[in-house]
């Protein structure tokens, strides 16, 4: 990154199972390679205690519950100061227009798993507080990036080094 070029500030999205935990942390140490002092930030570690009581419970949050956790990963995304790679569900667009509320320049890696998969993945993970349950609930709420949305869509297939590879191809060089 030359010194006149602005932070990435990256949300890597889908719903529970895509991999963005995964795909971002290996993103984010990809991109720090060539930005001095961008780092990651799992947006599941700024729910606040009560969301994820109820995920636990297999309970879907509501927006009313989404809309502060939203906000704090706008704030946090915004707030690096060399750029941040952030994993976040983002399910809807309206999601994504608080982050961008916060953090304008933000741009968003939609993370593309069928549907069975994604089951898989949840129901094999341990320790997570979102069961596998809510999968559904979450591919309900999904909206895709739109055309107007800045960010890209990319099938999480092959390696995490190919995903990340074809990441940073289908963001541009130009970072």
């Amino acid at each position: 990154m030359t010194a006149a070029a602005a932070p990435l500030r990256i949300v890597v999205m889908g719903p529970s199972g895509a991999g963005k935990s995964v795909v971002g942390a290996a993103l984010a140490q990809r991109l720090a390679e060539r930005s001095d002092g961008l780092d990651f930030v799992d947006a599941d570690d700024l729910h606040p205690p009560a969301n994820v009581a109820k995920m636990r419970a297999g309970v879907a949050l509501g927006d009313a519950d989404r809309m502060p956790w939203l906000e704090a990963v706008g704030r946090t995304l915004a707030t690096g100061p060399g750029g941040r790679v952030i994993a976040c569900s983002a399910l809807r667009r309206a999601y994504r227009d608080v982050i961008r509320a916060a953090c304008p320049d933000a741009q968003f890696v939609e993370l593309v798993v069928p549907a069975d998969e994604l089951g898989a993945r949840v129901g094999g993970r341990a320790g997570h507080f979102m069961p596998e349950s809510l999968v559904a609930s979450q591919l309900d709420t999904l909206e895709g990036l739109d055309d107007d949305e800045r960010g890209v869509r990319i099938e999480n297939t092959g390696s995490v080094e190919q995903v990340v590879a074809r990441v940073i191809a289908a963001l541009g060089t130009d970072w």
